[in-house]
This record gives structure tokens, C-alpha cells and sequence, in this order.
């Protein structure tokens, strides 16, 4: 692919050039997790519009930060420039080279991995709110700043104390792919795949730009697959372990729940997680959960009929339910035609059933759009009831409760058919509708939504039983 093409992101590039056209100065925080393609959309979108640019140095020091700038402020000012003693400085010379540039045009700043940048009593953040607040506010600039440690963009950024308090003029949590932009990349790339292979890939990898960007033209998906993870060189054979790393600092506890999650596909409660980790019931399993969750590893939802209290946390990360249920499986690694293999094995079936669910919780816009509410106020959540003497227990995984008096009950089915509804299937979405119905007393008409891959033999002889069923092409449509 060419350096200049971004696919997908539409909304993002419009925001990035309707701030290089504003007629003011503004102020842009972008953060996600490592790998999404922060660097490459800013980068491309902005291109030689940048005026100056740098990358925080992992684990330097300010000696090495500050020897970082001058090294890149020599490369855009074409004039040596020795090693500032403090941000001040720094932001001194910055201010003194974007000054000689032309006037009426916007001044383009660039600096990536911030968190970086902030080193131990470097006073850095303090520097840049005092380099943005008296100077580049009133100096036709564009400052964009990026951090893959979204809760620490969030916390010293966003939300900083001091001369950056609500400072930012746009922030941009960038996220995954969807399916739709997955396809369109892969397609940019030259890879054949028809859209239950892309659905296959995004439930493998995830929609990470990154990952997506090491497969192959001319392999298979099950051959692309098997040589990123599970050759004995392949690039992500290590991946899970280098990812929460590279983001969190004291990264094992964040590792202990996200493998908690995997254990449980209905997800866990916080006391849940709290028993299976043995973490301290403290800030610091709090301060984990909120990490995770901006990071888009996770996501938090309350079940049908509770409110935030009795919430319930899911693991949402494709690759790392991948890894953790079948790359992490003993004697699979340095075998010939894995991906292929597995399909025989049970446990490769409830992953694909767990995967797929997790794809249509990522896209629930997509469904929401499908069944044409969007513009009708609705709220997703999930719904379980143990069972008792009258009713037997049910689990209801994407529940949408809807202002209009309806509530969609949505099954989802991954399947490489069409899907068959047997006697006995449909007699059991019946006692689950009338289960649902008596235990939570809904006055609200309740209708079952099937989700599957390609569709259901015979749908519309089943509408007693199902009102709609949603294939994948309602998942690859446009938000």
C-alpha cells in the first residue's frame, strides 16, 4: 500500500482538516491503544504540513528527551541546535523557529507518545500548557498531541490540573476498525477474502490496522493466519505479552483480569474479578478496569434491569480472546496448517461463537442501524436468570431495549450455512421469550433477533417465533 493511503477513518480526516482550516488555534488530543494506526492517520493526513514533530523516547530520560528535540528541531529548522537544558528552553527555541515561519499559515505541531515525554521532574506538561496558553493560542497554530495510554491521556491531559485544563479544542479516542474498514483495507492490500474470511480475520486479529497489515496477498487466511501466530518466528506469537507492556505500567495485574474475562463468555462483576484475581479491592483494581476499559480491551455494561453497581465486565479484544483460548494451547505452536486443524475441535467452536458475539457487541451501530432505530433511543445490555421452580434459567448475551416499546431479544449464531431453526430450537425461543417476559414483567412487546452469518432457511415461515434475523452485510454497513 502507499504511505498516503488511509482507509477508512472519513469522520477522523475531516475533523484533522477542518482544524488546519479553522481560523483559530486549536488543540488536538488523540489516544488509543498500541497498534490502532495513530501515528500513520495523523501522519498522512497532515503530511508536509507538519512543522515540526517528535516521538517521546520509551524509557528515556529527560537528558534523552530533550537531546531528541534538539536533534528534530535541527531537522525541520535546518540549523543546529544544542541540547536545551529544560522544557522551557525548549519550548523557547520551538517558539522562536515557528516564528520566522509564514504567518498566514496554520503552524502544524506533532508530538507523539507523549506520555514519554513526561518523564520524572521534567516538568514537561507544565511547559506545554505554559508554551500552548501563552504563545500558540494566540499563533494561528494546529498542536496535536498523541499517547497510546489512554487513561494517562485522559488523566494528564484531558482532564490535567494545571495550565491544560480544558485546554483541548478536539479529542479523538481513535478505535479498531469495523468490519466495513477491515474490508476495505484488506482489500487495498490485494487479499481475496469474501466476507466470512473478513469476519474470520477480524474475530482473529481484531480490526488493529497494524496486524491487518502483516497478512499476504496470494496465502489463504487460514495460511496468513498460521504463519502470524502460530509458526515458530511468527510476528505475533508474542504479541500478547509485548502488548500490555507497552501500555500499562505494572502490566501483570492487568493481564490477571483480562484473563479472568476470558474465562467467563457472559463476563464478570467486579467482586467476580475481585475473587478469580485476588487483586486488593482498592484503586488500584479500579484504576486496572478504567485502564482497560478506554484502551478498548474491555467494555462495561449493565445487565437488563440494573444499574451501573451490578455491572458487568466483558472482554472485547479479538486478538487477546484468540490468544488466550487457542495460540496459548500447549503443543499447537510449530505445527503446519493450525488454523485448519482446529476446526474440528470443540473448543475452536465456542471461541468462533464467543468471537462472533464479541464482533456484533463491537457493531452494535451496525445493528442498531439494521433494524432501523438508530434515531429511536435504545439501550444494549445483556440478561441471565438462574432459574427457579416455575422457569428454567436462560442467558440472553445482547438484549436492546427500545423506546418504543420494544425489546429485541438477539440470538447469535456463527455458522457456515444458513442457518436451520429446528423443532426443538424454536420451542426453545419460545420458553426463553415467555421467560423473559414473566421474570422481569415487561409490559413492552418482545421480539427475537437472530444474528447469524449468512441468513436462516425458510425465514419467513418462523416469524411466530423470529421477527428479524440480520446477516453480515448488516454488519459491514457504514455507521
Amino acid at each position: 500500500m502507499q504511505k498516503s493511503a488511509v482507509i477508512g477513518r472519513d469522520t477522523q480526516k475531516k475533523i484533522f482538516e477542518e482544524a488546519i482550516s479553522s481560523s483559530k488555534s486549536e488543540f488536538m488530543v488523540v489516544y488509543g491503544r498500541r497498534r490502532v494506526g495513530k501515528t500513520f492517520l495523523i501522519k498522512n493526513v497532515l503530511g508536509n504540513r507538519i512543522d515540526f514533530e517528535m516521538t517521546g523516547i520509551q524509557d528515556g530520560d529527560l537528558s534523552d528527551q530533550l537531546q531528541n528535540f534538539a536533534d528534530k528541531l535541527s531537522e525541520f529548522s535546518d540549523t543546529e541546535i544544542e541540547k536545551p537544558k529544560s522544557w522551557m528552553q525548549a519550548f523557547g527555541l520551538l517558539k522562536k523557529y515557528l516564528s520566522k515561519l509564514n504567518s498566514k499559515k496554520k503552524k502544524v505541531i506533532f508530538l507523539d507518545e507523549l506520555p514519554w515525554m513526561d518523564t520524572h521532574k521534567s516538568k514537561f506538561l507544565g511547559m506545554l500548557g505554559h508554551f500552548w496558553n501563552d504563545w500558540a493560542l494566540y499563533n494561528n497554530v494546529l498542536l496535536v498531541v498523541c499517547g497510546s495510554a489512554a487513561s494517562w491521556m485522559i488523566k494528564n491531559v484531558l482532564n490535567h490540573k494545571g495550565g491544560l485544563h480544558n485546554r483541548a479544542t478536539q479529542y479523538m479516542p481513535l478505535q479498531p476498525f469495523t468490519l466495513q474498514e477491515t474490508e476495505q483495507f484488506l482489500q487495498a492490500k490485494n487479499i481475496k477474502a469474501n466476507r466470512y474470511q473478513v469476519v474470520q480475520v477480524y474475530m482473529t486479529l481484531g480490526g488493529i490496522p497494524y496486524y491487518l497489515d502483516l497478512l499476504k496477498p496470494g496465502q489463504s487466511i487460514p495460511q496468513n493466519i498460521d504463519r502470524l501466530c502460530f509458526d515458530a518466528n511468527g510476528f505475533l506469537r508474542d504479541e500478547f505479552g509485548r502488548l500490555y507492556k507497552s501500555l500499562f505500567e505494572k502490566a501483570e495485574n492487568h493481564v490477571l483480569v483480562v484473563k479472568a474475562l476470558a474465562s467467563k463468555w457472559k463476563g464478570l462483576t467486579r467482586e467476580e474479578i475481585l475473587e478469580i484475581t485476588r487483586l486488593n479491592d482498592g484503586g488500584s483494581l479500579t484504576k486496572v478496569l478504567e485502564e482497560l476499559e478506554k484502551s478498548a480491551f474491555i467494555q462495561r455494561y449493565a445487565p437488563f434491569g440494573k444499574k451501573k453497581k451490578g455491572s458487568l465486565y466483558r472482554l472485547t479484544d479479538n486478538f487477546s480472546l484468540f490468544y488466550l483460548k487457542l495460540m496459548a494451547q500447549k503443543g499447537l505452536n510449530n505445527q503446519k496448517d493450525v488454523f485448519l486443524k482446529l476446526f474440528s475441535d470443540p473448543k475452536f467452536r465456542v471461541w468462533c461463537g464467543y468471537a462472533f458475539e464479541n464482533t456484533c457487541f463491537i457493531h452494535h451501530r451496525q445493528i442498531a442501524k439494521a433494524l432501523g432505530i438508530s434515531t429511536i433511543f435504545h439501550e444494549f445490555s445483556a440478561f441471565q436468570f438462574s432459574g427457579n421452580d416455575t422457569y428454567d434459567g436462560i442467558q440472553i448475551d445482547l438484549l436492546i431495549d427500545r423506546a418504543d416499546s420494544v425489546i429485541n431479544l438477539c440470538e447469535i449464531k456463527f455458522s457456515n450455512s444458513n442457518f436451520k431453526l429446528t423443532p426443538a430450537y424454536k420451542k426453545s425461543l419460545r420458553e426463553r421469550v415467555d421467560t423473559f417476559t414473566a421474570i422481569t414483567a415487561t409490559r413492552k412487546s418482545v421480539f427475537t433477533t437472530l444474528i447469524t452469518t449468512y441468513g436462516l432457511n425458510n425465514a419467513d415461515t418462523h416469524l411466530d417465533v423470529i421477527q428479524n434475523v440480520l446477516t453480515l452485510d448488516d454488519l459491514f454497513q457504514i455507521n
